[in-house]
């Protein structure tokens, strides 16, 4: 029976289920970087990004035509928000605002580039 129990399979460094399944373990730690994923386009923007060192909001949506200024808008403000993504703002007439990858956001690329190789490899649609 404790081979089906999945959080015993986990690595961790003592044993408690509490660094798997409590407020600050795996689980949560994993739900936290899916929650800040969320959403249709944030993952495009994402690997655009990581091609791009910087891109307009225009260029996003040529790139991207079923996008709207409305939904791209919220879902930079959000990656903002989570760290991922910064803005420049180069306060001039007519506005120029570029978006670029953080830190934060070029050292999840490689988890996101491994996941799209784990798909490639092992996941069939």
């Amino acid at each position: 029976m404790n081979e089906a129990i999945t959080h015993l399979k986990v690595p961790i460094e003592h044993d408690e289920r509490t660094t798997c399944l409590g407020p600050d373990g795996s689980v949560a730690h994993v739900g936290r970087v899916l929650q800040a994923l969320k959403g249709r386009w944030k993952l495009q923007i994402l690997f655009r990004l990581f091609a791009e060192p910087s891109m307009r909001s225009s260029q996003f949506l040529r790139d991207m035509p079923a996008l709207t200024q409305k939904v791209l808008t919220q879902q930079l403000r959000d990656l903002e928000a989570d760290g991922l993504v910064e803005r420049h703002d180069f306060s001039v007439q007519p506005p120029h605002v570029e978006y670029r990858l953080t830190d934060l956001g070029q050292a999840l690329m490689p988890v996101l580039l491994a996941a799209r190789e784990f798909s490639r490899h092992h996941l069939r649609s």
